[in-house]
């Protein structure tokens, strides 16, 4: 069965191709499903069949016919989970490196979603994400959702009464990369926590170890980031690319290496580590960009701080740098 979307474009998102602002939106689709959607004329812009790459202007009414499959079991295991704060509202974990957030075509477990499984129990997982609970059904998002204000965010998701929810994963980690994530667990907090993403009101900071010594106590980088499917790394410094803005700040200089606090100002596709590398100073472990050898990407998400989506109170949560990090520093190469 199929359940029709429908979606009005804002001033924010007008300018954008059909198929980026569809995936910005059906997180959970791949590129290549919701290419097949408008390949078949399942998306419409104002009532009308269109193209992948047609522009998107503020009002149009975009549409687009998803199926509700049933979602397929997945396997609760008991991984090793780091719980900084829960509440009815949210969890606050902290990923390690090496694990995946959630399962891939290629890998079904071992995943933080597997061990949230575990956590939060009765868990499955569908086209539209994990569901976990019972209650009303919450979207599962495995980027920042990009949500419109005047979109409700009930119209993206299907079976709002189901006996399942789905909470939702707002931002994401790479595998390499450890640190803090927050994850909502009800339809209201995706939705604020969402907004906040967007609207940049949440505040993050990365520890990193850096190759070389950084001559500059802080400094903003400044590089827009682009995707080359015939390059390698494929995501890269790029000329046309989207704008991408870091600040870096240093913290301790020892010997061939630099501890750092990066803040991304935007959220581009490995953009922390294409930016360090662009400055001449890769993460350490970093073999995708050039990092001096090391066990691990020596990237970690130390800080967050954002507004509690139901009372909006403020919320601070810190993670230590992982000893295995401290270790590639205390070294100084």
């Amino acid at each position: 069965m199929a359940r029709s979307l429908q979606f009005r474009v804002d001033e924010s998102s007008a300018g954008q191709r059909l198929d980026d602002f569809l995936a910005a939106r059906l997180v959970r689709l791949s590129r290549m499903r919701i290419a097949g959607l408008v390949a078949r004329g399942e998306c419409a812009v104002n009532g009308a069949a269109a193209h992948a790459g047609r522009r998107l202007g503020a009002g149009d009414v975009v549409e687009a016919a998803v199926s509700e499959e049933t979602p397929n079991a997945m396997t609760p295991e008991a991984v090793p989970l780091e719980i900084v704060f829960e509440d009815e509202h949210l969890v606050v974990v902290v990923k390690p490196a090496g694990v995946l957030v959630h399962p891939t075509l290629g890998v079904k477990t071992g995943t933080l979603a597997n061990a949230l499984a575990h956590h939060l129990n009765r868990v499955r997982i569908g086209e539209f994400g994990l569901l976990i609970g019972e209650g009303k059904a919450s979207p599962s998002t495995e980027t920042v959702a990009r949500e419109a204000e005047s979109i409700n965010p009930q119209s993206a998701f299907p079976n709002p009464h189901s006996e399942w929810v789905r909470p939702g994963l707002v931002h994401r980690l790479d595998r390499d990369t450890s640190g803090l994530l927050v994850v909502a667990k009800t339809q209201h907090a995706l939705s604020r926590l969402s907004q906040h993403f967007q609207r940049r009101l949440v505040e993050k900071r990365y520890l990193a170890v850096l190759g070389g010594r950084v001559e500059a106590d802080e400094r903003t980088i400044n590089a827009p980031v682009g995707r080359d499917p015939a390059a390698r790394p494929a995501w890269r410094v790029a000329e046309g690319g989207k704008h991408a803005e870091t600040r870096l700040r240093v913290l301790e200089r020892r010997g061939r290496r630099t501890l750092v606090e990066l803040e991304p100002v935007t959220g581009r596709t490995n953009q922390l580590r294409i930016h360090c590398a662009h400055a001449g100073h890769a993460v350490v472990g970093d073999r995708l960009y050039g990092g001096d050898e090391h066990a691990r990407l020596c990237l970690h998400a130390s800080r967050l701080a954002l507004r509690h989506p139901a009372t909006n109170e403020r919320l601070e949560f810190s993670s230590r740098l992982p000893p295995e990090v401290a270790a590639a520093f205390g070294g100084g190469g």
